[in-house]
């Protein structure tokens, strides 16, 4: 129970990786508090399936690009569990489309940069005052922004290599406050993102040509959060976290 007495904030934490971040990190002893926009359902059964095994959690409703949104979140958080924040992981984010340049505009253009950059700016800028020395942070930024992405993510990697680099930006400012701020950069990971927007030769091919021959596995990113929201990780800030099977090396 290396996150027991912790409160965390998981945004998109209702499906996919989120969803077993959530989890995960309830095994571990946090309270977690988990965020979502449109997926009330799967909220509802990640909050059962925590509380069943004896854990503490709530959903909390909200679009994380919004500032309005953000603050509800957290004083819905600090209602349900106190005023301190100890843990504040940002998977929420997405793709939304493949689009080369020539289709898109800039309504695309800003919406995807909100949905990935704006939200982690938000949170962390509300979120760290409330955080006492040994918290941590810890964004979602994606293999996509450290190699460009596939075919028609330009928007996507783009938006994602700018939370890489938020990272240690935020890392520098907060590291003298005692709170660390990592990414991970997850690449093929056995999802509903990738069910929507990689067609299934593409994934078989790129499992193929990982040195460990397989997708990675969502709870595999898990593990690698609740390290990186522990005092086990307590010297390391300001990374981005390569989990990828090994298709890219930083």
């Amino acid at each position: 129970m290396k996150l027991a007495g912790k409160v965390a904030i998981v945004t998109g934490g209702a499906r996919d990786i989120g969803k077993a971040t959530s989890i995960k990190l309830a095994q571990e002893g946090a309270k977690v508090v988990i965020n979502y926009l449109s997926s009330e359902q799967q909220a509802a059964d990640t909050v059962a399936e925590i509380k069943a095994k004896g854990g503490e959690a709530i959903a909390v409703k909200g679009d994380v690009s919004k500032d309005a949104d953000v603050v509800n979140l957290i004083q819905a958080a600090q209602q349900a569990f106190g005023k301190d924040i100890h843990i504040l992981v940002n998977v929420a984010g997405g793709m939304v489309a493949r689009k080369q340049l020539a289709d898109m505009d800039t309504d695309f253009w800003d919406f995807v940069m909100g949905l990935n950059v704006r939200s982690a700016f938000l949170l962390t800028k509300h979120v760290s005052p409330l955080m006492p020395a040994g918290s941590a942070i810890v964004n979602f930024s994606s293999q996509a922004g450290r190699d460009g992405g596939g075919f028609g993510a330009s928007a996507y990697a783009t938006a994602k290599g700018a939370v890489a680099t938020f990272t240690k930006s935020i890392a520098k400012e907060l590291g003298p406050k005692g709170i660390r701020v990592n990414a991970v950069d997850p690449g093929m990971i056995a999802t509903t993102f990738h069910d929507t927007f990689t067609k299934p030769e593409i994934r078989t091919n790129v499992a193929n040509g990982t040195p460990l021959r397989r997708e990675g596995k969502a709870a595999e990113v898990a593990d690698l959060v609740a390290y990186l929201a522990s005092d086990e990780s307590s010297f390391i800030t300001g990374a981005n976290i390569d989990i990828n099977g090994g298709t890219y090396f930083s």
